[in-house]
């Protein structure tokens, strides 16, 4: 090993680690620095984007995510019917038929509404309800309905779809207040959707500033930081939400009981991706150009910034992906047990309280459909992350 006995010489060596770190990182096809790639002159996203391209099941995932993210932000304008109207109760899906009343073929759907029979259930109580036949409701796009507000500004009352002449349609049913289930799923998307986009970007903010920094001081600090984390990880998470979100009182308004079971789920979902970061940054401050970046005097927030954040943050942006179905099933599992969102605010949980009798889902089993939004999310996401975990993998 050559012997350093200058300032100059240790200039002249750490610009030599410098430029052999380039020269692995050029023929390795990724750049540290986020510069360009071997093949082409190709930036490291232009890399990505192309192998993510090849991946099937990723592009599906994308373009299905897509379309939850655009019926969320517009979920008035796609819901039919106003979510908070009264009907007649539980009343099963309405018929789509392409069938004139003379039974010829018709390009134009039509539906035939759901009236009472004068009858009710024996088991339930409930008024039955059946087709009208003679009836039909013709159906369009870009119909006049109920009034709102585009992104809570403009205000509007054209939906996506619906019934020609204004009426309400139930292409899956209502629920045991006449409520159709289609347009509260919709709506409700929002906030299922919404909680857990802020509780992952609260957990991966947190976890990922914790992670790179407990591992990189190391030393005392990396010791205190990670029992705290393996305190954390200790607590039984199920019964630890049931609890914290037990002290929120009945009365509160729904916006306080929305935040607080934010924050619940926050602070115990950071620790997870804190113990992955840690684990990441400890072998990559042992790199050639993070030693390089020491020895010339770099200071610690440049290195974490520049050189350890760009390289975890292929890990970090999978783990999002991945997270978010799991706090969507989360979500919807404690609002079943009524835990998480409360009216007049609608999710997909809460809707859900309605299958808690097994009679009710015998007798009612269109009230299920809220869980067919929660499994196309949840593949939908998942099916993203499997592509980028793919596409972003430099190896």
């Amino acid at each position: 090993m050559t012997e350093i006995n200058s300032a100059t010489d240790v200039a002249a060596h750490v610009a030599a680690a410098e430029a052999k770190a380039r020269e692995a990182a050029k023929e390795a096809a990724i750049n540290p620095q986020g510069g360009r790639f071997a093949h082409g002159n190709e930036t490291y996203l232009a890399l990505v984007w192309r192998r993510f391209r090849r991946s099937v099941i990723g592009m599906i995932g994308l373009v299905m995510v897509l379309g939850l993210l655009i019926m969320a932000l517009f979920a008035d304008f796609f819901a039919p019917v106003n979510p908070k109207e009264n009907g007649v109760g539980f009343a099963p899906p309405e018929t789509l038929s392409f069938r004139a009343p003379d039974g010829s073929f018709s390009l134009i759907p039509r539906i035939y509404p759901i009236v009472e029979t004068g009858e009710f259930d024996p088991v339930t109580f409930q008024p039955l309800t059946g087709p009208d036949l003679n009836n039909p409701l013709d159906l369009g796009f870009f119909v006049k309905g109920y009034d709102y507000k585009l992104l809570w500004l403009i205000p509007a009352n054209r939906h996506f779809f619906g019934a020609t002449n204004g009426a309400s349609v139930h292409l899956l049913g209502t629920d045991k207040f006449g409520r159709d289930i289609l347009s509260r799923a919709i709506v409700g998307s929002r906030i299922s959707l919404t909680i857990a986009l802020i509780v992952v970007f609260i957990t991966t903010t947190v976890g990922t500033g914790i992670g790179i920094t407990s591992g990189y001081l190391g030393g005392r600090f990396d010791g205190w930081v990670q029992r705290f984390v393996d305190l954390v990880l200790a607590f039984p998470q199920l019964p630890l939400y049931l609890a914290l979100t037990s002290l929120i009182p009945i009365t509160a308004p729904s916006n306080v009981f929305l935040a607080f079971v934010i924050a619940v789920m926050a602070a115990l979902g950071w620790a997870q991706l804190s113990r992955e970061v840690r684990g990441k940054t400890l072998a990559l401050a042992r790199i050639e150009y993070v030693r390089a970046a020491m020895a010339v005097g770099a200071g610690d927030g440049r290195i974490i910034m520049r050189h350890i954040l760009p390289n975890v943050l292929s890990h970090v942006i999978v783990s999002v992906t991945l997270a978010i179905p799991a706090i969507v099933l989360l979500e919807s599992f404690l609002g079943f047990l009524g835990f998480a969102v409360k009216p007049p605010l609608i999710s997909w949980g809460l809707m859900l309280q309605d299958t808690g009798a097994f009679s009710v889902i015998g007798s009612y089993p269109w009230i299920l459909s809220p869980v067919a939004f929660v499994l196309v999310t949840v593949f939908a996401f998942n099916a993203l992350g499997d592509g980028l975990r793919d596409a972003i993998d430099p190896y």
